[in-house]
C-alpha cells in the first residue's frame, strides 16, 4: 500500500517564518492567550499542533496532564517532538499521525481540547462531523481552546475588506500546498455553539482577522 503523501513536509521548516512574515507574533499570541486556563487539566488533546510551540509551553503549564497530539503530518509531529526538553516531558506526550476526522475517540476522556488554526482546514460539514465525534469524549465542563481567522462584521469596512483579502490569500496558498478541500472559512464557532458549547473568553488580533476563544462543554445533566 502506498503511504499517504505528507503535504506539510515541505512547509514544516519554513512554517514559522511564513507566519511571522505575514502576521508578526499575533498568531502565536492567539495560540498562547488562554493556555494558563489549562493548568489543572489531566488529559489534553491537541489537534493539528503544527511545529510544537504551543505544546512546548503547555507542557510546562499543565504539569500533571497527559497530552495527545494528533496531526496528519509526520514532519510536523517530528518537529513538535524536538521542542520537548526532557524525558519526563516526552513521557507525558503521545504523538499520533492520523486524520482527526476518522480517528476513534470513543475510549478517551479529555478535559481540554485545542484546535488552534486547525478547523479552517475543513468544510463546514467536516467541522460538524469532528465536533459530533469528539464531544462524547469530553468531560463535563471541558474547555475547548479555539483560535482561527475570522471576518469581522462590526469593525468597519477596512477591517472587513482586509480580512477577506488575507483569507483569499491563505486559503488559496494552503489549498495549493496541502491539497485541503476547504474553499472558504467554516463557521466553526457557530457549530460549537450549536453543539451546546458556551463562549467563556475571547481575544481579538489583527483588526478582527484573528480570534482566540475558550468554549466550555455543557455540564452534566444528571
Amino acid at each position: 500500500m502506498t503511504a499517504p503523501v505528507d503535504h506539510y513536509r515541505r512547509l514544516a521548516r519554513i512554517y514559522r517564518g511564513i507566519e511571522y512574515l505575514a502576521f508578526g507574533r499575533d498568531l502565536e499570541r492567539a495560540r498562547f492567550s488562554f493556555l494558563d486556563q489549562l493548568s489543572g487539566c489531566q488529559s489534553i488533546l491537541i489537534l493539528g499542533e503544527g511545529d510544537g510551540r504551543c505544546l512546548a509551553r503547555l507542557i510546562k503549564i499543565a504539569t500533571q496532564a497527559r497530552i495527545q497530539c494528533v496531526d496528519r503530518s509526520a514532519a510536523m509531529l517530528a518537529g513538535a517532538a524536538t521542542r520537548l526538553g526532557s524525558d519526563a516531558e516526552r513521557s507525558r506526550v503521545t504523538f499520533r499521525e492520523a486524520d482527526a476526522l476518522t480517528l476513534d475517540f470513543s475510549t478517551e476522556r479529555y478535559d481540554a481540547v485545542l484546535t488552534l488554526f486547525f478547523l479552517d482546514c475543513f468544510t463546514p460539514e467536516e467541522v460538524e462531523t469532528l465536533v459530533r465525534h469528539l464531544q462524547p469524549s469530553l468531560t463535563p465542563e471541558a474547555k475547548w481552546l479555539f483560535a482561527d481567522f475570522d471576518i469581522p462584521e462590526n469593525r468597519g469596512a477596512f477591517a472587513k475588506v482586509r480580512a477577506r483579502f488575507w483569507l483569499w490569500i491563505l486559503i488559496t496558498f494552503f489549498r495549493w500546498q496541502t491539497q485541503h478541500t476547504a474553499k472558504a472559512l467554516p463557521p466553526s464557532e457557530t457549530i460549537l455553539r450549536r453543539a451546546g458549547f458556551r463562549l467563556a473568553s475571547e481575544k481579538i488580533f489583527q483588526f478582527g482577522l484573528v480570534r482566540s476563544a475558550v468554549f466550555i462543554q455543557p455540564g452534566s445533566r444528571t
